[in-house]
């Protein structure tokens, strides 16, 4: 057992629910265009692989595959819509700010890896009041490469003091188990985030419904919270 521990957060869809806003801002950028408008839960199911990826993914859903030139000026336009509106109706998850909170306490340390750009994921973890918590945090520009590469992960790792075998992921989609994986880090998944397939088909080492559940998965994975 590992004489301290690290629990790494995916962010969107897994520490904090960003899609109302996320959404909003890309309808958005959708009207200006003269494209109709996409359901809350269309763009659930697009969050996770970063802005570019999201607004692709969103135009291509509204009807028109894009040119490089018109995705680069849209993306920078959506950036600006959402970090206006960063954290008017995102929330964390039920139960998140406890176990965050339960962890700390406890010992363990934290830290976020997220594919969300740096400086918007520390303006929405500030807005929210829950950046404290993370010893470190790695976005999807902080680095040459972003999650699912394993860089990103170690990175947050090694910025915590603490190595792989310390270390614990926790994310809402194949992303983060594919990073988790690539990284030799074991990972818990959690179900209600938004993963277009089933958390339990994705090969978590454990899978949780709330985060009520996330300190007996840790314990069954074998991590204490120590700071020692």
């Amino acid at each position: 057992m590992p004489s301290k521990s690290l629990v790494v957060f995916d962010l969107d869809g897994t520490l904090v629910d960003t899609a109302p806003d996320l959404s909003a801002a890309m309808n958005v950028i959708l009207s200006r265009e003269g494209l109709g408008e996409l359901a809350p839960a269309s763009v659930r199911l697009m969050v996770g692989r970063g802005a570019r990826v999201l607004m692709e993914r969103g135009l291509e859903a509204a009807g028109i595959v894009p040119d490089s030139a018109r995705l680069d000026r849209l993306v920078d336009e959506f950036l600006a819509v959402y970090e206006q509106r960063i954290a008017l109706e995102s929330r964390p998850f039920p139960g998140a700010i406890e176990a965050v909170e339960a962890l700390a306490s406890n010992g363990a340390r934290l830290a976020i890896c997220t594919n969300k750009p740096e400086r918007l994921s520390e303006l929405l973890l500030g807005e929210l009041g829950i950046r404290e918590h993370f010893v470190s945090l790695i976005g999807g520009d902080s680095l040459m490469r972003r999650k699912p590469f394993a860089e990103p992960l170690l990175e947050a790792i090694a910025r915590a003091g603490c190595t792989p075998a310390e270390t614990v992921m926790v994310g809402d989609s194949v992303t983060d188990i594919q990073t988790a994986r690539a990284a030799g880090v074991r990972v818990v998944g959690v179900s209600f985030g938004y993963s277009e397939t089933a958390m339990a088909d994705l090969g978590a080492d454990a899978v949780i419904d709330h985060f009520d559940e996330l300190g007996p998965a840790l314990a069954k994975l074998g991590m204490r919270a120590s700071s020692t």
